[in-house]
């Protein structure tokens, strides 16, 4: 809060593309897509119409025992993003759908007598700011002053990373699995599920793991009657390159949580993909403990709905996924290029539309707060340039517009240069 006084709040009038239009005539790169979510960018003239669309017809209707074309249609298309995950439960925001999924887990196991109830988690993982989703995140950032209310999750640790979908690791982890097994048998006894963003860890540092390591890691889930809940809340909708991250491992979850990129970062809604092995669970019973009762005043929300449903025809009609595919070299070439420029990356990292790196060399490391000095300066030349810690890292929208990137690279030089270099 006290950074306010020497920073600002930014006032922002309109926004369109990848671009922040400010009070006073000042522009914005959007560089982090808002927090990751404007996968199309700002103002999509087809997103907007679908919103007008729907708010002639009606805003909000509870879902509880209604229905309405758009929901249907919406449901049917995500319910065809995974093979199998036939259901879709629907909710407000990321966190409250990794909540929802470890909760269906729990009282999964529970209907089949089981008395499973502990969770693993990756390291450096991040699900979310409820309780539950707080104690699965391995960032003591935000975790620790709420320890006393958490429940107790262990961490996976030693995770293959990578750089890139080319870096050995990424097809072949071998050498890593048996380490990571043995901390896998350790925790079996009583174990619900294992929660984990596939491939891509974001408030972590923008990390990517080697898709041979999800790959096995669902082998041993299977092999054990455990549970992998996948949080797909930022690597989905093309984030990595794919439709969602699992496809990098050629998995399918247990469960699928979504969000962000799924109205475009429009309006507020989660989903759960959910099994139809789960499903019946709960459909089997009534009154004897079987029922899932977590329910979400604005769940399927008809706006949000509807929003999401012309995202879904966008992707599809623009070809989004072959955007990312064929910019992905570029986009990597250009942080490399700052970092020969500036001599203060390493560790450059690239998958699908998210570039990464840290920065290095005196005045970096922790309490130096190098990387919130370079957001400063790099906010001053026209990018809202969000760091993580001492991580740089570009998420630009899926589809940006031609030159942004190019803009981008040399407001990230300036910035480094500006903090480090002085």
């Amino acid at each position: 809060m006290r950074d306010y006084e020497s920073f600002p709040p930014l006032e922002v009038i309109a926004a369109q593309g990848s671009r922040l239009h400010l009070a006073g005539g000042r522009t914005l790169i959007d560089a982090i897509s808002s927090w990751w979510c404007k996968n199309l960018g700002h103002g999509h003239p087809r997103l907007r119409a679908a919103l007008s669309r729907q708010m002639d017809r009606f805003e909000h209707v509870i879902l509880a025992n209604t229905t309405n074309e758009v929901i249907v249609s919406l449901s049917e298309r995500l319910a065809a993003l995974a093979p199998g995950l036939n259901h879709v439960f629907y909710a407000g925001d990321g966190s409250t759908a990794v909540e929802v999924a470890a909760k269906m887990a729990l009282h999964a196991k529970k209907i089949q007598g089981g008395g499973e109830s502990r969770f693993l988690a990756l390291e450096n993982g991040y699900h979310g700011e409820t309780a539950l989703t707080l104690a699965l995140g391995d960032l003591g950032l935000y975790r620790e002053a709420y320890r006393e209310i958490l429940p107790p999750v262990s961490f996976l640790r030693g995770l293959p990373y990578v750089d890139s979908d080319t870096h050995p690791l990424w097809s072949d982890c071998s050498e890593a699995w048996p380490a990571l097994e043995r901390q896998l048998q350790a925790n079996l006894a009583g174990l619900c599920a294992v929660v984990v963003e596939p491939i891509l860890q974001g408030a972590g540092g923008m990390r990517f793991y080697s898709a041979d390591f999800l790959r096995r890691l669902r082998a041993w889930t299977k092999q054990h009657g455990v549970y992998l809940i996948a949080d797909e809340i930022l690597s989905g909708f093309g984030r990595t390159g794919t439709m969602l991250a699992c496809e990098h491992a050629g998995i399918v979850p247990d469960l699928v949580c979504v969000s962000k990129g799924l109205t475009a970062g429009w309006l507020a809604m989660s989903a759960v993909l959910v099994p139809d092995a789960i499903y019946d669970l709960f459909y089997a019973g009534y009154g004897e403990g079987r029922d899932f009762l977590h329910s979400n005043t604005y769940a399927g929300n008809a706006l949000a709905a509807a929003v999401a449903l012309e995202t879904l025809n966008v992707y599809r009609d623009e070809d989004i996924l072959g955007q990312v595919h064929r910019g992905q070299p570029e986009l990597r070439a250009a942080m490399e290029r700052v970092a020969a420029a500036t001599g203060c990356l390493k560790n450059v990292r690239c998958l699908g539309a998210v570039a990464a790196a840290e920065l290095t060399g005196p005045g970096t490391g922790q309490g130096k707060r190098a990387g919130f000095r370079v957001y400063q300066e790099a906010v001053a030349r026209g990018a809202l340039l969000r760091t993580l810690g001492d991580t740089v890292y570009w998420l630009l929208p899926l589809n940006a517009e031609s030159g942004v990137l190019a803009e981008l690279e040399g407001i990230t030089t300036q910035a480094i240069q500006a903090v480090l270099k002085a």
